[in-house]
């Protein structure tokens, strides 16, 4: 039974509450699971999500000091550093630091849930969870700290006992992640028109992750530790999608002529990318910033198939969830939610948003912003919220 230090600063008795504690709560998955407690097990899990400036993952001293405050009856990692930091900031976070609350949940006896990634498998079809790519120099530093990562916690359950799953997922898509990256950056790319011609080939397929079924699996994993601990499970939709057809679905979604049909062969991608950085570190002498996305050092995959087998999960107790959801059913929500975001933000032009204003205020304020002030004031149109109700409200007793 937990200590109840929330409950004089939230007013909540959390006690008969599962505590978690979820490091990387910023991300698309991490985002996922705290809305899921949130909304779905309110009265069941307290699931609290420090950001960097309270634990930093290259401090051992302040994860030592939040778990000695907060003692929770599980920890789950989902945070990494951006794809191309470097060799020191890649090793501190994504391996020493995993590993330190791995060790911080041996030494508490809690479960540790981690997710790790597709960029420490092969490229190939039907890959199982025992395959792995060989641990290298010449990997990515992002490959190489997930890949020591799987290898340590698999050596810490046997020779320590840590009660750990890892949780491997493909590409992931969903709404409500304010980072441009992954799938986004390919939907940012398409929406902005940047994309002329197809940068895959042909028959190049891939395993996605659709976020929203993430959360309910790491509850049912929590709850039935004897099934799930120790092992490694490929969390991915059922079918693999094609990128080429991904993203002429996208194109065709959006409603625009880019891009053409045409595929540019890996070769010639290649090379086109070694002259936009030429470029662009000249402009960088020049003082201009300017930088290529950091997924660009995955393009050799968005020449060559990578499937993860589901099998495993399949045979588990738990299943495949909704297997009808896919990110083809799922992409005219994605498509509505981020590029209207983005055109809000001035990141993609306004002309390829479909988005309603309910209020037809957005084109006043953008040519004629005295006109609608003036509107406002008079009471001619009220695009304002109502607050009377809290002047009926009897305020909440202190203490």
């Amino acid at each position: 039974m937990k200590q109840n230090f929330l409950e004089g600063s939230r007013g909540t008795d959390i006690r008969q509450k599962k505590l978690g504690v979820l490091i990387g709560g910023s991300g698309l998955v991490g985002g996922a699971l705290i809305h899921y407690c949130k909304t779905r097990k309110p009265d069941a899990i307290e699931l609290l999500s420090p950001n960097s400036k309270k634990i930093s993952l290259r401090e051992p001293g302040d994860i030592k000091q939040y778990f000695r405050q907060y003692r929770p009856d599980f920890i789950i990692n989902c945070a990494i550093t951006t794809l191309d930091s470097d060799a020191q900031l890649t090793y501190e976070t994504n391996y020493l630091g995993c590993i330190n609350l791995a060790r911080a949940a041996m030494a508490l006896k809690v479960p540790y849930i981690h997710f790790s990634s597709a960029a420490t498998l092969p490229d190939g079809e039907e890959l199982t969870e025992e395959q792995t790519l060989p641990l290298s120099a010449n990997l990515s530093n992002y490959a190489k700290s997930k890949l020591m990562t799987e290898k340590t916690l698999r050596h810490l359950h046997e020779t320590g006992g840590l009660d750990y799953t890892l949780i491997k997922l493909g590409v992931v898509y969903g709404t409500h992640d304010h980072k441009v990256q992954g799938f986004h950056r390919l939907l940012m790319t398409i929406a902005r028109k940047s994309l002329l011609f197809m940068m895959t080939s042909r028959g190049t397929c891939h395993s996605y992750t659709c976020c929203n079924k993430i959360p309910p699996f790491v509850d049912y994993l929590l709850a039935h530790r004897e099934e799930f601990s120790g092992q490694t499970y490929h969390f991915v939709d059922r079918e693999p999608v094609e990128l080429g057809r991904l993203i002429l679905s996208i194109k065709s979604t959006l409603g625009i002529s880019v891009p053409k049909e045409i595929y540019i062969p890996y070769p010639l991608a290649r090379f086109g990318t070694n002259c936009l950085q030429w470029i662009l570190r000249g402009l960088n002498r020049l003082g201009i910033e300017a930088r290529l996305p950091p997924e660009l050092m995955f393009m050799e995959n968005c020449y060559a198939t990578q499937t993860l087998s589901t099998a495993k999960l399949k045979g588990s107790s738990y299943g495949i969830p909704e297997p009808e959801t896919t990110v083809f059913t799922e992409l005219p929500a994605i498509i509505d939610y981020y590029v209207a975001r983005w055109a809000h933000l001035n990141l993609v032009p306004a002309g390829n948003v479909c988005f309603v204003d309910p209020l037809k205020q957005a084109e006043g304020f953008a040519h004629n912003p005295q006109h609608l002030i003036e509107a406002i004031h008079s009471g001619r149109i009220d695009p304002l919220a109502d607050f009377a109700e809290l002047r009926e409200t009897e305020p909440a007793p202190q203490g």
